[in-house]
């Protein structure tokens, strides 16, 4: 990848509180090299841009294919360009499938990284076929089960950042339910064989065994586990942190795909969030306080993290 020829575009800067400034920020000797995957995503991509648009930073987004990496660029892809969004730099994007075995361009994209995000997860899809008891349809992954995507792929990325360079800073968005094995999440794409025994599915016990690897690794870490997300604009709300699937002080528990991302983006500002694994909601708007200080967000989680010895891993 020739970063330098991120040099070549303009820096304007909104003064305003919008989504993105209108036009990416200029490359700097000093910039903070950030590795986004997924970012073809819908959360992926709102971290995506607005790295992008954020002066000090350097993002690289991965995609899964050319075509992906295309759609991107067009502004066709997860959120879609935004009114005003810059054109996203070609140079800013590459395709790498982190389910594959030949992960041999994994090691150039990580070198010089100081920060990893990690928004990829397998993404459910109706089959088209209806389960017979139940008469509700069936889902699949098509683009890979949970074990290779949420697991497998992200215990490469685990790897090949900590062969880089141990001191990256890896930030995972995951999901909340981890605590409750029986969760309905747990069943999509799920198949019982004929001996009794299940394959497939799974999808938070995989990302709750992905996310002790990272903490059994000794990276720096900030593993976030949304709500329900939603794509609703971010910045409009309270947001509230807890943790084992359980956030204080509301009964709401969903959170737009936005507020994920300004709060990811965060864990790299704030030593608070470092080693930290944590529960993330949001009030309804007009309900509280709007939040804007990050630092006395993750403060108000006290001493707090997940425990891990709630739940299965696959």
């Amino acid at each position: 990848l020739d970063t330098m020829k991120a040099t070549n575009i303009l820096l304007l800067l909104s003064a305003s509180s919008s989504y993105y400034s209108p036009c990416c920020a200029l490359a700097m000797g000093n910039d903070r090299r950030v590795l986004v995957t997924g970012a073809g995503g819908q959360t992926g991509q709102h971290i995506f841009r607005k790295l992008l648009a954020k002066p000090g930073y350097l993002p690289i987004g991965t995609v899964r294919s050319e075509a992906s990496r295309q759609a991107l660029l067009e502004g066709t892809a997860g959120i879609g360009a935004p009114e005003g969004a810059c054109a996203i730099p070609p140079e800013s994007v590459a395709v790498c499938d982190i389910t594959s075995d030949d992960a041999s361009g994994l090691d150039e994209l990580m070198k010089d990284c100081d920060a990893l995000f990690i928004a990829t997860s397998a993404k459910p899809a109706p089959t088209g076929e209806v389960d017979e008891e139940t008469k509700r349809p069936k889902f699949g992954f098509p683009n890979g089960e949970p074990d290779l995507v949420d697991f497998a792929g992200q215990k490469r990325l685990i790897d090949a950042a900590k062969k880089a360079n141990k001191d990256i800073h890896i930030v995972v968005c995951s999901s909340m339910g981890g605590t409750d094995p029986n969760h309905p999440l747990n069943n999509l794409g799920k198949v019982i064989n004929e001996d009794g025994s299940s394959s497939g599915g799974d999808i938070l016990k995989w990302k709750r065994k992905a996310e002790v690897y990272l903490i059994d690794s000794g990276m720096p870490y900030t593993i976030v586990h949304p709500g329900g997300l939603l794509t609703a604009p971010g910045n409009e709300r309270e947001l509230c942190l807890g943790v084992d699937d359980k956030v204080p002080g509301t009964d709401n528990n969903s959170v737009p795909r936005e507020d994920v991302a300004n709060v990811m983006i965060a864990a790299l500002e704030n030593d608070g969030y470092r080693g930290r694994s944590f529960d993330l909601v949001s009030k309804i708007v007009g309900e509280g306080v709007v939040t804007e200080d990050y630092a006395k967000l993750i403060a108000s989680l006290g001493g707090e993290n997940a425990d891990y010895s709630l739940g299965e891993t696959a």
